[in-house]
């Protein structure tokens, strides 16, 4: 069974997950949403971490050094980022973060990805608008894409069938800069939420001393 939900607050996830394994569905992987299998009803310990690593060596150290403490790894992988972990020894902690700086630091590297995909299609936005790929003018008048002659002087079946016929292309021709700015936006939200729930949890940290 897969599920398809989006988290950019772990904590959240974490429930999610656990509450699902309650109702007898184990997470055993998250590619495009996150997959299941029944299984036996449970109370689990399900944590999450976000690293991602160079090269497998080091990604299977990660996961042994989990393991040992009691956790196991039931799904990520060395370049997903987010590493999930399910609690199978009685003895082990009840979380996988010894102290609040490495439990912030996983959102503060989610806030890093977030930014540096946030950079690499900014200056493919600016070079479009440049190269005039991208016109700005359509935004505001989306009639000027339409290259149909007197298109909009045209009545009944005529018009709906011309405006029909060429609308795809004026939506691929004028539209797909704006996809781009929209995927550079909603960049910038998760930086903004990531860094939100980093400065969160730090400051229980000085509530705390």
């Amino acid at each position: 069974m897969r599920r398809f939900r989006f988290f950019l607050d772990f904590e959240k996830e974490e429930r999610w997950l656990n509450k699902m394994a309650t109702q007898g569905y184990e997470l055993v992987g998250k590619s495009i949403g996150y997959k299941f299998c029944s299984a036996k009803p449970e109370n689990t310990i399900i944590k999450i971490d976000y690293r991602i690593f160079k090269n497998q060596a080091d990604f299977q150290d990660y996961c042994a050094l989990f393991e040992d403490s009691g956790w196991k790894h039931i799904a990520g992988t060395k370049n997903s980022g987010v590493q999930y972990f399910k609690k199978v020894d009685k003895r082990a902690s009840e979380d996988i973060f010894s102290d609040v700086d490495s439990k912030a630091g996983r959102y503060k590297r989610l806030s890093e990805m977030y930014i540096t995909l946030a950079l690499l299609y900014f200056p493919i936005f600016i070079v479009l608008i440049t190269s005039d790929s991208i016109d700005m003018v359509a935004f505001i008048n989306p009639k000027s894409l339409y290259y149909t002659p007197g298109l909009w002087e045209k009545t009944g079946a005529d018009f709906w069938g011309a405006f029909l016929f060429e609308t795809p292309f004026v939506l691929f021709r004028g539209f797909s800069g704006l996809i781009l700015l929209i995927i550079f936006v909603l960049y910038l939200i998760f930086v903004f939420k990531a860094e939100c729930q980093y400065r969160k949890i730090k400051k229980t940290k000085t509530e705390n001393v």
